[in-house]
Parts: C-alpha cells; sequence; structure tokens
C-alpha cells in the first residue's frame, strides 16, 4: 500500500497600487498588485501551505516570516521550490493539486493554462495533475467588493 496524505492550504491579500499582480507564479496584467511581504502570490502561498500540511511540517509563516527581510519582495516561485524540497527531504513527492482562485477581477480564464503549467514545473508533476479554478464570491464579502483576492489548495502527496 502506498503511503498517502492529503493537506489543505488557505491565503488572501488585499489589493494595492504599485505592484504587479502575481498567480501562480505568473504576472496577469492589472492595474492592482497584492499587498504582502514577499511578491503576494495568494496561490503559491495557499499551495505552500498545503504541501507543508501534508507533509506534516509547519505552516508557511515559519519557514518564511514576514519579519525576515530575507523574505522582501521575493517571488514566491522561490518559496515553493523550498517548500518542495523540505517535503521531499522527508520522502513526500506531489501526486496532484487541485486550487481555487475567488476573485471578481481580473478574469483569469486566459491565464489559467499558463498558471497550470508553471505549476507543474514548480511541482514537478504533469499538467493534467494540476488543476486551478477561478470563482466569483458573488460580490459577497472582500473578494466579492473587489478588495483583494482569496486561494485555496489542496494537495495529495505520496511516498
Amino acid at each position: 500500500m502506498t503511503d498517502f496524505r492529503v493537506g489543505f492550504g488557505y491565503d488572501s491579500h488585499r489589493f494595492t497600487p504599485g505592484r504587479p499582480l502575481v498567480i501562480g507564479g505568473v504576472v496577469i496584467p492589472y492595474e492592482l498588485g497584492l499587498a504582502a511581504h514577499s511578491d503576494g502570490d495568494v496561490l503559491i502561498h495557499a499551495v505552500c501551505d498545503a504541501l507543508l500540511g501534508a507533509a506534516g511540517l509547519k505552516d508557511i509563516g515559519t519557514y518564511f516570516p514576514d519579519t525576515d527581510d530575507m523574505w522582501k519582495n521575493v517571488d514566491s516561485t522561490v518559496l515553493l521550490e523550498k517548500v518542495v524540497a523540505l517535503a521531499a527531504e522527508k520522502g513526500w513527492h506531489v501526486n496532484n493539486l487541485d486550487c481555487t482562485l475567488i476573485l471578481e477581477k481580473p478574469k483569469m480564464k486566459p491565464h489559467v493554462d499558463a498558471i497550470i503549467d508553471r505549476l507543474s514545473q514548480l511541482l514537478k508533476v504533469d499538467a493534467d495533475r494540476v488543476a486551478v479554478k477561478a470563482k466569483t464570491n458573488e460580490k459577497m464579502g472582500f473578494t466579492g467588493a473587489g478588495e483583494g483576492i482569496a486561494a485555496t489548495a489542496a494537495v495529495s502527496l505520496v511516498r
């Protein structure tokens, strides 16, 4: 029997002017970016927490604290590569990823394939093992009001 684990991650960031919008390691054309200590890649942060949880490790803030200038404005793909390596050190490898972006704008449909390709490269899996969906929040809450973006991620790991 294969050793198998599942992890869940969530993250959210508010919009802010003067920064690029980066989601899933892809720069998305939009007039606002996301406020964060790093580049604010809400999707990668959710994926990191899902991977860390499934591997029995601590949360993203433990490894990359926002109090450490080393991580200021860092490209979140660097964080994900480090998390994948931490999981691999414990013998875990990604089986699949399923994630959802929750936002009103910008529309994500034109960017989903690029995000899937980038995440599959970072996770070292085939693209058909990565699912990225985008949903509105029907104008409810901070995402519905267009104040920011939330993301969820579920990952399965095998040893």
